[in-house]
């Protein structure tokens, strides 16, 4: 999209009445996505296991609060 004001407001009427094709999203680097995914995956549990129960019942009651409005 451009920076101006006028040029903006012409591309998007452009792409509201289909005279012009929405700009294509940039493509995710698969490397870092897989990156991503394994911190994912693993900082749940590698969290969990280091809080002791009494912390982790702590937090699933906040949470419980939250979600279901009682706090």
């Amino acid at each position: 999209m451009p920076r101006d004001v006028n040029q903006r407001a012409k591309a998007t009427l452009d792409l509201f009445l289909g005279e012009r094709e929405p700009d294509p999203l940039p493509a995710k680097d698969p490397m870092a996505v897989e990156l991503g995914r394994r911190g994912g995956l693993i900082g749940g549990k590698a969290r969990a296991e280091q809080l002791s129960p009494e912390r982790r019942s702590q937090i699933a009651r906040a949470a419980a609060a939250k979600r279901w409005g009682k706090g």
